[in-house]
């Protein structure tokens, strides 16, 4: 389950680091671009996936190894 909420950490914060680049360099990859209701709120959602892939980080760290 650790190593679950690891990659899923590392996808968020990929998907929230190319966002970001999206919106203030205009490269197109990434995810979050893609997506159409999510066309004026692109900085926001890749903020909170950042967001999210912390908060997965601190959930794979409180998990003990058996």
């Amino acid at each position: 389950m650790k190593r679950l909420l690891e990659f899923l950490g590392v996808l968020a914060v990929l998907q929230g680091v190319a966002g970001l680049l999206h919106e203030f360099t205009g490269w197109r990859w990434g995810l979050v671009q893609r997506i159409g209701f999510l066309d004026r709120y692109g900085v926001y959602v890749s903020a909170a996936l950042l967001v999210l892939g912390g908060a997965l980080f601190a959930a794979a760290a409180s998990r003990q190894q058996p």
